[in-house]
C-alpha cells in the first residue's frame, strides 16, 4: 500500500463522506487557481497546511514526502518563466517580469497541490470510486478504475519482491549488474502483470461476473455542519483576498 493511501485509511476524517472532504480540499484548489496569487494563493497554502497538520492529523514527515514530488514540478515550471527565448537580449536572456511571474505561478501551483493532497490524505480510493456510480459515472468506467487501482498495488508489491531477490543475489553490485537487474525487473513485472490479469478474469468469470463489481461501501452521511464550515472558510479566504489584494512586486 502506498504511504498516502495508508494515511487516508488511518485519517481522522476516514469516516466522513467524500463530499465533505471534496468541498474543502477541491474548494481550496479552485481558490488557488482562481484568486490572485498574492495574497490569495498564499492564504490558501497556509490554510491547507493548517488543516492538514491540525484537524486532519496528517504527520508532517509523511506530508512532506508526498508533497515534495508535486512541489518539484511546481518549481521546475516556475523556473522556465525566469528566461525568455529571442529578443534584444540574445537567444536566451532573463525575462523582465520573470521573477514576478515565476513567484505567482509557484504560489498558485503549490497551493493547488496542497488542496488536492488534503483530499487524497483523507479519502481512500476504495471509499470514493464506488460512490461515483451514484454521481452519474458509468459503472464500467468505475469497474476499470477499481481493477486498475487494485492491480497497481499488486504490481508494486511484485516489483518490490523482485528487487529484494535481485539484491540478495548481488544484482546491484555494479553498473552492469544494475542494468541487467533493471531489464530483468521490467520483463518479469510485465509477465506477472499479464498473468495476474488472466487469473483475475478467470476468477470473475467463475463467480458469474455480469459487468458490475459489487463492493461494500462504508456508510456515511454528508455532514451539513462540516460542509457549512468548509464553505465559510472558503468564503472567508476569498473575502480576505479581495481586502488585502496587492500586486506582487
Amino acid at each position: 500500500m502506498l504511504p498516502i493511501d495508508a494515511a487516508a485509511h488511518s485519517s481522522r476524517w476516514r469516516r466522513r463522506h467524500p463530499v465533505d472532504k471534496a468541498v474543502l480540499g477541491l474548494g481550496l484548489t479552485l481558490l488557488a487557481i482562481s484568486l490572485p496569487p498574492w495574497p490569495g494563493a498564499a492564504l490558501v497554502l497556509l490554510s491547507a497546511l493548517v488543516v492538514l497538520l491540525g484537524p486532519a492529523g496528517v504527520p508532517g514527515r509523511r506530508l512532506w514526502r508526498a508533497y515534495r514530488v508535486p512541489l518539484g514540478f511546481c518549481v521546475t515550471g516556475a523556473l522556465t518563466l525566469l528566461v525568455q527565448v529571442g529578443g534584444p537580449g540574445g537567444f536566451v536572456s532573463l525575462a523582465d517580469d520573470g521573477p514576478v511571474r515565476a513567484g505567482e505561478l509557484l504560489l498558485r501551483t503549490s497551493a493547488a497541490s496542497l488542496g488536492v493532497l488534503l483530499f487524497a490524505f483523507t479519502t481512500p480510493m476504495s471509499d470514493l470510486l464506488p460512490r461515483l456510480v451514484r454521481a452519474g459515472v458509468p459503472a464500467p468506467v468505475v469497474d476499470v478504475a477499481l481493477v486498475t487501482y487494485r492491480m497497481s498495488f499488486l504490481l508494486l508489491d511484485s516489483m518490490r519482491r523482485i528487487r529484494e531477490a535481485q539484491a540478495a543475489r548481488l544484482g546491484h553490485t555494479g553498473r552492469a549488474a544494475e542494468w541487467r537487474s533493471l531489464a530483468g525487473l521490467g520483463a518479469t513485472a510485465f509477465v506477472r502483470a499479464f498473468d495476474r490479469a488472466t487469473r483475475l478474469q478467470a476468477g470473475l468469470a467463475g463467480r458469474g461476473y455480469d459487468g458490475t463489481l459489487r463492493v461494500l461501501v462504508p456508510g456515511a452521511r454528508v455532514s451539513v455542519r462540516f460542509t457549512a464550515a468548509s464553505c465559510a472558510l472558503l468564503a472567508t479566504l476569498a473575502a480576505l483576498t479581495l481586502v488585502l489584494e496587492r500586486p506582487l512586486t
